[in-house]
Parts: structure tokens; C-alpha cells; sequence
């Protein structure tokens, strides 16, 4: 029967082995990812590849007006805080309805 000191050293003597395995692997990685790019001419730049960008016009796209002041003509689209001339005519008694578009 083994006691727990041998099997402790087996534990340590296998980590030791993991370790160097793990560090030989990662050398083998590197060595055939240099030829692959020297082969191919590729750079850490090509690698690392470029950030995917917005097709124009895509990034902000207008959004149609839900509610509309008509004696100024000033509209909201519901979005975001309300505008001061919606929150002052609120607060005169009149409702979100009156302003619907």
C-alpha cells in the first residue's frame, strides 16, 4: 500500500511532466505558426484582422415623429426625455393624445 507522501511525489513528479508537455506543445504552436507565416508573407497585423465597420448609412437611421407641437411645429419621436415645451404643456393640463401625430 502507498502512502500519502509517495503518492503526493507521483502527483508533483506528473505535474512536472504536464507542465513540460504543456511548454513543448506551445513551442511546436509557435514554430509552425512563424513557417505558416512566412510561408504566406502574413504579418501580426493580418492576424489580428481589422474591425468589421458599418455599412454607411446603417449607423443612425432617422426615426418618424410620434408627437408634434402644432402652434410651433417642434415634434418628439417618443424617444429619449421629453422636450420642455411637451413637459410645460403637460403640465398645463393637456394630455400626451392632444400632440399625436
Amino acid at each position: 500500500m502507498t502512502t500519502i507522501q509517495e503518492l503526493l511525489a507521483q502527483k508533483a513528479a506528473l505535474e512536472k511532466q504536464i507542465a513540460e508537455a504543456q511548454r513543448a506543445a506551445k513551442s511546436d504552436a509557435i514554430a509552425k505558426v512563424k513557417s505558416l507565416m512566412s510561408e504566406y508573407g502574413l504579418t501580426a497585423a493580418d492576424l489580428a484582422g481589422k474591425a468589421p465597420t458599418a455599412p454607411k448609412g446603417e449607423g443612425t437611421k432617422k426615426v418618424a415623429a410620434k408627437y408634434r407641437d402644432p402652434a410651433t411645429g417642434q415634434s418628439w419621436t417618443g424617444r429619449g426625455l421629453k422636450p420642455k415645451w411637451l413637459q410645460a404643456a403637460l403640465a398645463s393640463g393637456k394630455s400626451l393624445g392632444d400632440f399625436s401625430v
